[in-house]
């Protein structure tokens, strides 16, 4: 391991990226599936459509050619909008960390919105009547019934979304974003030890992997502690 006793501080940083970008992604990631499994459950067939359509694009396209696509598509757009207000302009480049995050989000997220529509699919429908009866509006059904119940069926699968995201972010390294990948890049360059520069890649997502798995179990847990009363 002297091989990498000078980049130990480059991959910490490429750490904290991954992080960084995990978290970013996440939020847009429930966001993204909430939304497109709200319109999947809606009585518009417009709305029904455009969120077949995107689950459908999304889970079928491969991971890195949504990255390339979302990336250098975003940098054409720019460009030519751009090139409206000043023609001089070349090329308007799209931050690599953003545009990870969205596609990252868009991707899992149209994997999140199958999990959700399940989830609200199987939340009881006596406990909707029941907060009905109690004179609850739709939005209070919505936020203090509906969520909460969804949330405990769809956790599990959630977070195998989890572990997934985390692990999409090393492809942020083939655009430029100085994440661990992109730094092990670097280092086997200098070094010429590809085989150990990988090891410590792959213990690093390992780590990040064994904390999501470990912190779902203990959302599970809490989330299913009303049930165990009843055990």
């Amino acid at each position: 391991m002297a091989a990498v006793s000078g980049w130990w501080d480059d991959f910490f940083w490429g750490s904290l990226v991954v992080v960084e970008l995990f978290f970013v992604a996440l939020i847009m990631t429930v966001l993204f599936g909430l939304i497109g499994a709200g319109a999947k459950l809606s009585n518009s067939r417009v709305a029904k459509s455009i969120a077949s359509g995107y689950t459908i694009v999304f889970r079928g396209t491969p991971e890195i050619l949504v990255l390339l696509l979302f990336y250098f598509g975003s940098a054409i757009i720019l460009t030519a909008i751009a090139q409206i207000f000043d023609p001089e302009i070349k090329f308007v480049d799209f931050p690599p960390f953003w545009a990870g995050s969205f596609a990252i989000a868009l991707i899992i997220g149209s994997y999140a919105t199958e999990t959700f529509r399940g989830a609200f699919l199987g939340v009881d429908p006596g406990q909707i009547e029941a907060a009905r009866a109690l004179g609850l509006s739709n939005l209070q059904t919505f936020i203090y019934v509906r969520i909460p119940a969804m949330w405990r069926l769809a956790l599990p699968p959630f977070g195998n979304h989890m572990l997934s995201l985390v692990k999409d972010t090393a492809l942020v390294a083939i655009i430029g974003l100085e994440e661990t990948l992109f730094v092990a890049e670097q280092a086997i360059a200098y070094t010429a030890k590809p085989f150990t520069m990988y090891i410590v890649v792959g213990a690093i997502y390992l780590g990040f992997s064994t904390i999501i798995t470990l912190t779902v179990m203990g959302l599970e847990r809490y989330a299913n502690r009303h049930l165990e009363v009843w055990r």
